[in-house]
């Protein structure tokens, strides 16, 4: 029998859900506790983290899970290392859904930054209107230019105080390419921070940097362990010994 678990938090992860949900498998979606009001899910939820690599692998045994399906955000990758070597430990199947990143098109400025701290350095000496698409665990480290005015937008309002001043937008995507550039314009927005996530969720801001002209601080995915990986819902679901419903 056919007891999965989701990593979720993205807009796959829900897709997938609610695909598994309509085939009639049983499985649990997690997410990381970051976002005070997940959407709601159609299967079996839970909220926060797992302890590691062993606590993960304790919930695996003590739930009788069968298959990990990694359906994070491509940043979180302590997640995904996690989740590697929980599977490898248990022996329980792991495959990772993970979208595309995009890539540089024609008209786009891109500066190609390994890291946020990369991000950080490739900012211009002199002030600039700065957007900060990047979330708010990684923000720091932009305190150590606060001669930029930065625009931040965040699923949930700050709990805490921000590491320096900013315009703050609390917002849920996914974005349209007339509200981005709306956005960029009245804020007089001249660079874009952001995480080459991918998807089609989070890339009309891309879109819009390239109509206006906007240099673009693109920062690489982090490097995870090698892993079964696939980019659609229907492929899990053949890898789950199941046909999809989508489409239908």
């Amino acid at each position: 029998m056919t007891r999965a678990l989701i990593l979720g938090g993205t807009s796959d992860a829900s897709q997938l859900a609610a695909e598994i949900a309509r085939a009639g498998l049983e499985a649990v979606y997690s997410y990381g506790g970051r976002t005070r009001a997940p959407a709601d899910q159609p299967l079996a939820t839970r909220i926060g983290g797992f302890g590691g690599v062993s606590g993960l692998a304790d919930y695996i045994r003590r739930e009788g899970i069968t298959h990990v399906i990694d359906a994070t955000h491509p940043f979180a990758a302590e997640m995904s290392r996690n989740a590697v070597e929980a599977c490898k430990e248990t022996g329980t199947p792991l495959i990772a859904l993970e979208r595309p990143p995009w890539a540089k098109a024609r008209g786009d400025n891109w500066i190609e930054a390994a890291d946020v701290n990369a991000a950080v350095a490739a900012l211009p000496d002199l002030p600039a209107k700065v957007f900060l698409a990047i979330g708010r665990q990684h923000i720091a480290p932009f305190a150590m230019k606060p001669r930029h005015a930065y625009t931040l937008r965040f699923v949930d309002p700050p709990e805490a105080p921000l590491p320096f001043e900013a315009d703050v937008i609390v917002s849920r995507g996914p974005f349209t390419l007339d509200g981005e550039l709306e956005m960029l314009r009245t804020r007089g927005i001249t660079w874009i921070v952001a995480r080459n996530s991918g998807g089609e969720g989070a890339r009309a801001k891309i879109d819009a940097a390239r109509a206006l002209g906007l240099s673009v601080i693109m920062i690489a995915r982090p490097k995870l362990p090698e892993r079964p990986r696939v980019e659609s819902v229907a492929e899990v679901m053949q890898w789950l010994g199941h046909r999809t419903c989508l489409g239908a």
